[in-house]
């Protein structure tokens, strides 16, 4: 039986060693993309690598990352920001970015949080999947986070090639990466990217499918959201929390909207947050600033990070930074 394994094992070894040196191969240059996973790549690297290091950084979900824009508020404010909001997720993996950027990048000195209706919901897919593939392997943070979704096994995080099996997209995005890497123009600036866009027929879409929209909200979330307020009390890392410009039908198409704002007006009193809510600013009665209810498009983007340095100038929000 020794021989047998023994000989098992040195017929397996030279093909463990190659599925592992693929699997660098394909991840290594998979990660170099700028333009797939919705641009979540670039964050990543800048997360995982320790290259974020500013002193304001914005938290939230693509309300964020297309919202407010972290130059602006360097040039204004002579701070250092970046923008870590995450597409498509709620709170729960912005909770990971967050013990990321703890641990691998300094201390904040503050979070602009971008809440919104969707926060503290938690989706039963695991949306953007192949922003991951290129970090998970043996990463416990990782795994974590995301193995309640529907979307990876155990196995992809413990195996070599296993979470790349069906992906034919993104190994032959590796490859392109690898013998043409010039055509890879960087999407988003410190986390941030600008829509170029004008209204379009989502919000019609599912106006003639629903009548309207309650949000059903995780209470595992809620719980991990009040630990991480508290945790950054502990860690003097100061809050404000920012509902940017919504477009006002969109607003009134959210049934249960009232109770969810009720819940982050709880927690702005409970931990003395700040809590700027930009529901009724004239932003969000112009269908013009918009490409759909929830998202802004570039112009209205940029019009609505004026408005928050501004008001971030008059209430003093930077003092001691």
């Amino acid at each position: 039986m020794k021989k047998f394994l023994k000989y098992f094992l040195f017929f397996l070894s030279p093909i463990i060693l190659l599925s592992y040196f693929m699997d660098v191969f394909i991840s290594t240059n998979l990660k170099k993309s700028n333009k797939d996973a919705f641009g979540e790549y670039s964050t990543w690297n800048d997360l995982l690598e320790g290259k974020v290091n500013s002193d304001v950084v914005i938290y939230g979900s693509s309300r964020a990352w297309r919202h407010i824009n972290p130059s602006m508020i360097s040039d204004s404010l002579h701070v250092s920001a970046y923008n870590l909001g995450i597409d498509g997720h709620n709170f729960w993996l912005q909770y990971l970015r967050h013990t990321i950027l703890l641990e691998k990048n300094k201390k904040p000195k503050l979070i602009i949080y971008s809440v919104d209706m969707f926060t503290l919901k938690k989706n039963k897919d695991l949306y953007n999947s192949e922003q991951f593939l290129p970090y998970m392997l043996w990463d416990k943070k990782i795994r974590d986070a995301t193995i309640s979704y529907n979307g990876f096994k155990s196995m992809d995080y413990e195996i070599p090639l296993v979470r790349y099996y069906g992906r034919y997209f993104e190994i032959m995005k590796a490859g392109f990466m690898f013998f043409k890497p010039q055509n890879n123009a960087v999407k988003r600036i410190k986390g941030y990217q600008g829509q170029e866009e004008s209204w379009n027929a989502d919000f019609e879409r599912v106006k003639s499918k629903m009548k309207n929209l309650e949000i059903e909200l995780d209470p595992a979330s809620i719980v991990l959201f009040e630990q991480f307020l508290k945790e950054c009390k502990a860690k003097n890392i100061k809050i404000i929390f920012v509902y940017t410009p919504e477009y006002v039908e969109g607003q009134k198409f959210v049934k249960n909207r009232d109770q969810i704002i009720s819940i982050y007006k709880k927690y702005s009193e409970k931990y003395h947050i700040p809590f700027y809510d930009y529901s009724n600013d004239s932003i969000s009665f112009q269908k013009k600033y918009f490409y759909n209810a929830n998202h802004l498009n570039k112009t209205g983007a940029e019009l609505f990070t004026g408005k928050l340095i501004s008001k971030l100038k008059s209430t003093n929000a930077l003092q001691g930074l």
